[in-house]
């Protein structure tokens, strides 16, 4: 049986062009360098931009972008002019990628690419995620996902090529740091941006600042980081700093980081109604 990255290779090498929707995360990183070595020059990455993107990943999307060689450009998406998607409804994510998907597909049916690829994998499915939704909607392929690919193998497969964000933390966008039905503005993606740099400054790699009501911030880290954020000099500094950017309370969340912690705030009838198809990858 071939290796992983050959399957992947071998499965894109019979789309006739691709456009691949590109964050710059392992897994878009992934697809988008199998993309280039199937298809080369009739192959692309597009990163979606807007106020919910998160400082310095549009920089390192631009980056891994020429390390791998692929034709890369960018689109400004316009999720913060739907109401639907301000009110931040669990659906919220459906709302992103249904502007996110609608572009590319525009701009992929101007320019010519035939197929629009993702980065979700095998892990995804079973997961609370409306935007899988919206990419079936859109007709959007999960080329690591219909090669049965968890996130284990796709890093496995990152580090094969030598990519350097092989083991770069998930970074979804800033909105997911907020809790449903707190509406999304501007002003609050800005707080949630400048605390998890204000985190990871001090050294923590692994992060979220959640936001809920009352302009309170509630810190996850790796659970292994969780004596040294609660160290004096450290509580302290980041306490009187989150304040200075708006944050009225600030607490630390004992569980440590979950990614997706929000969702056990969805009801099941929720899940069943906004991101379980029976088929998320088709």
């Amino acid at each position: 049986m071939a290796a992983p990255y050959q399957q992947l290779t071998d499965l894109i090498a019979e789309m006739p062009s691709c456009m691949v929707a590109f964050s710059g995360g392992v897994d878009s990183a992934v697809v988008a360098k199998a993309a280039y070595a199937a298809l080369g020059e009739r192959a692309i990455a597009i990163t979606g931009v807007s106020a919910s993107l998160a400082s310095g990943e549009l920089e390192t999307a631009i980056r891994i972008a020429k390390s791998i060689g692929i034709r890369h450009e960018t689109v400004s998406t316009e999720e913060l002019e739907n109401q639907a998607y301000l009110e931040n409804q669990p659906n919220r994510c459906w709302h992103c990628k249904t502007e996110l998907y609608g572009q590319l597909q525009g701009l992929a049916t101007r320019r010519g690419f035939q197929v629009l690829l993702n980065g979700a994998n095998a892990d995804d499915a079973g997961d609370f995620r409306p935007g899988i939704k919206a990419a079936g909607e859109h007709s959007v392929r999960s080329p690591l996902a219909e090669c049965g690919f968890d996130k284990a193998t796709v890093r496995e497969i990152a580090l094969h090529w030598d990519l350097e964000v092989w083991d770069k933390p998930a970074t979804p966008c800033l909105s997911s740091r907020v809790v449903y039905g707190l509406s999304i503005t501007p002003e609050r993606l800005a707080r949630v941006d400048a605390a998890e740099q204000l985190l990871r400054e001090l050294g923590f790699s692994t992060v979220r600042v959640r936001y809920h009501q009352d302009d309170l911030a509630r810190l996850e880290v790796a659970i292994e980081d969780l004596p040294r954020l609660c160290e004096e000099t450290v509580r302290k500094q980041l306490a009187e700093d989150l304040r200075k950017i708006g944050f009225r309370y600030i607490t630390i969340d004992l569980e440590g980081f979950r990614s997706g912690s929000f969702q056990q705030l969805v009801s099941p009838e929720e899940l069943l109604r906004y991101g379980k198809t029976n088929d998320p990858f088709q």
